[in-house]
């Protein structure tokens, strides 16, 4: 298979670079340094040059918050750009894997969303990706869109990372305990991707790790798995304000994932190899 990876020096475009290497495909991958997903005419240039398979476009503005502050940055990089891409990818006949988010979402339900329950996002960054996810279907309607949600992993910022660096220094952290979803190892989610592009997905799947929990929960398990002695407590998302809104729940299901024959391990285990792999 050849793939071309778009956000190749990203948290996940690193994963997928290192678990898609391999005798049977044959890999690019690019970083903004090497195409910048807005200029439509670089990325049919590079499309063509590589001549792909697969596309999988990991390449995002993924700060949250600063979506807010920037909300035509977020909507050229997140939606424009990602277009730009699947034009691309029907020029030269490719398939189109699409990293979007559960903030597509407004975190309003009390069980695990479906793929086709009614996008709502809150925030600049979650319509970025919404409205993307509507021009690529309309685009390539064969595209494959994959939906992830609190990712980590090693070689980039994440939470379990902010966690371990303050709990080096600080006795006590507050952290949110009224938002719940899946944390989501970046390998386990290359894995899951790679699988997906093998098996020819179409339409949107959701792809996190098993189980659920709160930030604060996530964060107390850093800190046990971690054997530290800082103390976590669990405070609301209105006393921790920020720019930009967060859904309460945005726990994704997996049947989707699971109708490919595709399981991920529990965000748990995930959690276990993420801290080996970070003292490696």
């Amino acid at each position: 298979m050849r793939a071309l990876i778009l956000g190749a020096t990203g948290l996940l475009g690193k994963a997928l670079l290192r678990e898609w290497h391999g005798p049977r495909n044959e890999v690019v991958g690019l970083g903004s340094r090497d195409v910048d997903i807005r200029n439509a005419a670089r990325v049919r240039e590079v499309v063509d040059d590589a001549r792909p398979d697969w596309i999988a476009l990991a390449a995002a503005y993924t700060d949250v918050d600063g979506c807010e502050q920037k909300p035509e940055q977020a909507f050229a990089v997140n939606r424009d750009g990602p277009v730009n891409v699947a034009e691309a990818a029907k020029g030269c006949g490719a398939k189109l894997l699409f990293l979007s988010s559960d903030y597509v979402f407004d975190g309003g339900k009390k069980s695990p969303y479906e793929v086709d329950d009614k996008r709502n996002p809150q925030s600049v960054y979650g319509r970025s990706k919404a409205e993307a996810e509507i021009r690529l279907s309309e685009i390539l309607p064969g595209c494959c869109i994959a939906r992830t949600s609190w990712l980590f992993g090693v070689g980039g910022k994440c939470f379990p990372d902010t966690i371990l660096k303050l709990a080096g220094t600080r006795p006590a952290l507050d952290v949110v305990n009224d938002q719940r979803g899946c944390p989501t190892y970046s390998i386990d989610l290359a894995r899951a991707l790679i699988e997906l592009c093998r098996k020819g997905a179409r339409g949107i799947v959701h792809v996190t790790n098993t189980g659920d929990c709160s930030w604060c929960e996530f964060a107390r398990e850093i800190v046990k798995e971690a054997e530290l002695a800082t103390e976590v407590r669990p405070v609301s998302t209105a006393q921790m304000a920020r720019p930009a809104p967060r859904p309460a729940y945005s726990v994704l299901s997996p049947a989707t994932l699971n109708a490919y024959g595709i399981k991920m391990p529990t965000w748990h285990d995930a959690l276990q190899r993420y801290l080996k792999e970070r003292t490696n």
